[in-house]
């Protein structure tokens, strides 16, 4: 299985979102939370909001790339996250 997810920081500076995708979640979120990714070393502690399962990488790849760059995509999943949250 593959994985896209979304990662928010747990402090209130920041409020972007961190999306990915991963064959092994819990290590890759481990990987976040420790430092090693780049790209969130700045938002740390990292929090999981969000993932979704997909058979294939491809699959995976084509929904990361759709929230990256699809902001109607992104953005019907954060409208569909916070009606969750309420």
């Amino acid at each position: 299985m593959y994985y896209v997810y979304l990662l928010k920081s747990r402090t209130k500076q920041f409020k972007n979102l961190y999306i990915g995708y991963t064959s092994d979640l819990k290590r890759r979120i481990e990987e976040h939370n420790s430092g090693l990714t780049y790209t969130t070393r700045q938002l740390l502690p990292v929090e999981l909001i969000y993932y979704e399962a997909y058979k294939t990488k491809e699959d995976a790849k084509k929904r990361e790339r759709a929230l990256k760059w699809h902001g109607k995509a992104l953005g019907q999943l954060k409208r569909r996250l916070e009606k969750s949250l309420m």
